[in-house]
């Protein structure tokens, strides 16, 4: 259309041709608007192309286990497919009326809740099911299961730790240790199976339930964590190779049971408060620990006049917690040895447990 064909159109037509060129050239720009920000985006961590699954990491680092023979990968995997379910149970608790006590006690006299026996439920049948575990440990059986002869691993698993958290949504969680077994395959399972140090642990972790829901685990070659996906039923790497700081400002601890604490407790407690440091106590023990696995801190459960040995259990708390912050750079002690190194001589056994950074472990045992 020529320029003087504008000038001889009807009025109407050339407010229209008008109108319609301003709203192409408007259009245009905020085409090149959205563009811009859409490279923003893409250049930032919005959009960084989303981690590897659980399945594929396991895989691709399949070769890092001592033993790559396949076992220990699908134990890992059995061991996310049941935290997936307790997870799903875990959400709706309130609405299907599984919170609450079972009226029973478990094996170190605590109160059951109806969510203890069905993790150990689900988490037990998931390993029995998979055939790589010969034997379970868990907090909610006096002795050990027998799964399988045939297994090459031994599980040592507290179900759902800080269950009794549950009925007010406060964050709860599973932590679990894997074991070579000792003896051959095939063979009966033997005591010298059931209680190795904490340094013969290949595997460890712990799921957190709570505002999203974490894998976190090690096989020795570093601490690596995977943040629940719902809508794609997938644990995804979220946070690679984590390191605890070697230093830090939190504290966690239960000072309403400081009147029974020894004194080098109590002096630790007055320097952290002399220093300003923040006091974090959540009573769930894998919230503490994994705010204190990313920030920097201390938790500390020590020997009180009620509980002379401690409370947490060596076994299936203690030493899991230990082999992954000192992977991750951290410490882990009694008060005066090395957790990993402690021969435990019972399923169920005690310890006093300082857990966290190595600076804040260190002076704590100062005193």
């Amino acid at each position: 259309m020529a320029e003087a064909d504008f000038k001889e159109a009807p009025p109407n037509l050339n407010i229209f041709i008008f109108t319609y060129f301003k709203r192409l050239q408007l259009s245009l720009r905020e085409i090149n608007r959205v563009n811009l920000i859409a490279i923003i985006v893409e250049s930032s961590r919005i959009a960084l192309p989303i981690g590897s699954a659980l399945d594929r990491f396991i895989k691709n680092n399949q070769e890092q286990f001592q033993y790559a023979s396949g076992e220990l990968s699908q134990l890992l995997r059995d061991i996310a497919l049941a935290s997936k379910v307790v997870n799903r149970e875990v959400n709706k608790a309130g609405l299907i009326d599984i919170m609450g006590a079972m009226g029973s006690q478990n094996s170190a006299g605590d109160q059951q809740q109806k969510l203890d026996v069905l993790a150990n439920i689900r988490f037990t049948r998931a390993l029995s099911k998979g055939g790589e575990a010969c034997a379970v440990i868990s907090e909610e059986s006096e002795t050990y299961v027998d799964l399988n002869n045939e297994g090459k691993y031994v599980i040592a698993i507290d179900p759902l730790d800080g269950s009794s958290n549950i009925d007010v949504n406060v964050s709860i969680g599973t932590i679990f240790s894997i074991y070579r077994r000792k003896s051959h395959v095939g063979q009966p399972i033997s005591e010298e199976d059931i209680l190795q140090k904490g340094e013969c642990q290949v595997a460890a972790g712990y799921i957190l339930y709570g505002s999203s829901t974490m894998l976190v685990f090690t096989t020795g070659y570093g601490v690596n964590g995977f943040t629940y996906e719902p809508s794609l039923g997938e644990y995804v790497l979220s946070h690679p190779q984590m390191e605890i700081p070697k230093d830090g400002k939190i504290y966690s601890i239960n000072e309403g049971s400081a009147n029974s604490f020894a004194e080098p407790v109590k002096k630790y407690l007055q320097y952290c408060k002399d220093n300003n440091y923040t006091a974090r106590y959540i009573g769930s023990l894998v919230a503490d620990f994994h705010r204190n696995l990313l920030k920097g801190g201390i938790y500390i459960y020590p020997a009180t006049a009620k509980d002379p040995n401690g409370k947490l259990r060596l076994m299936y708390e203690c030493n899991s917690l230990a082999f992954i912050v000192e992977q991750a750079g951290g410490s882990a002690t009694n008060g005066k040895t090395r957790i990993l190194e402690i021969q435990p001589t019972s399923l169920h056994q005690r310890t006093p447990f300082y857990v966290g950074s190595t600076n804040m472990v260190a002076k704590s045992a100062s005193f």
